[in-house]
């Protein structure tokens, strides 16, 4: 029984590749732009990936976010790869990437968005701006509150165990 299923899915596997390396074969142009990660901040750098024949020997990728960027071909790959630095003046919202490979130009729409301020992430939710007095008076206070409440819970414990 597991011998049939192994066929069957080697199968399918088999029919879906051969039916898809024709056209694989057949692409004259740039067909695949990726651009990552898909949120940059002002100032960050984009790193956009083209995929296709024509870009062996490398091209030029534009958007008004970065300006251009220069696209490297990987040895032996069909892949160009660059890295962009978003501009401080870029407009946040959605942009596209058009990528030049050999003097065919193939445009990507809304690759990637720009957004306000820094990304939420890391450790602690870390930001390009750091904690405001704020957020250091609320975390104090969280602080203060739990170290009160385990040091009551603690001395009620003391004073159980000894009746």
């Amino acid at each position: 029984m597991r011998t049939t299923r192994a066929l069957a899915v080697s199968a399918v596997v088999s029919a879906a590749v051969g039916l898809t390396a024709p056209t694989a074969s057949a692409w004259t142009e740039p067909s695949t732009i990726t651009a990552g990660p898909g949120a940059v901040p002002r100032g960050g750098q984009l790193t956009v990936t083209v995929t296709g024949p024509t870009c062996r020997s490398g091209g030029v990728a534009r958007s008004d976010a970065f300006g251009t960027a220069a696209l490297t071909a990987a040895p032996g790959s069909p892949t160009a790869s660059g890295t962009a630095t978003i501009r401080g003046a870029a407009g946040p919202g959605a942009h596209d990437i058009s990528v030049n490979c050999q003097g065919v130009t193939v445009t990507r729409p809304a690759a990637f968005t720009v957004i306000q301020g820094g990304v939420n992430g890391g450790f602690g939710g870390a930001r390009e701006g750091g904690a405001t007095p704020t957020d250091m008076a609320i975390g104090g206070v969280l602080v203060a509150t739990s170290l009160i409440g385990g040091g009551v819970f603690w001395l009620r414990r003391r004073a159980e165990n000894k009746n």
